[in-house]
């Protein structure tokens, strides 16, 4: 199962919204959504505390303002290596 990331921040109602309809995308995917705190990390919390939210799947990331349309259509693009070429 992928792990996808999510940045974000307690208090933060864009945080919030998208932490709501990513728990349901990442089931459709069968991914499990990892929120992660910017406050628990000053490094982290430097890199994105402009930006968030923050979604990084694998290698990818996607900043603020991004939707559930957006990610759907991402990861639909994406090979699926099981399915053979």
């Amino acid at each position: 199962m992928m792990n996808w990331q999510l940045y974000m921040r307690p208090g933060c109602h864009l945080c919030d919204e998208a932490e709501h309809w990513l728990e349901a995308l990442a089931q459709e995917f069968q991914a499990q959504l990892v929120c992660i705190n910017i406050l628990d990390d000053v490094a982290v919390y430097e890199r994105y505390k402009y930006k968030i939210p923050v979604l990084q799947i694998a290698a990818q990331s996607w900043y603020y303002p991004f939707n559930e349309t957006t990610i759907r259509n991402a990861l639909n693009s994406i090979p699926n290596p099981d399915q053979g070429v």
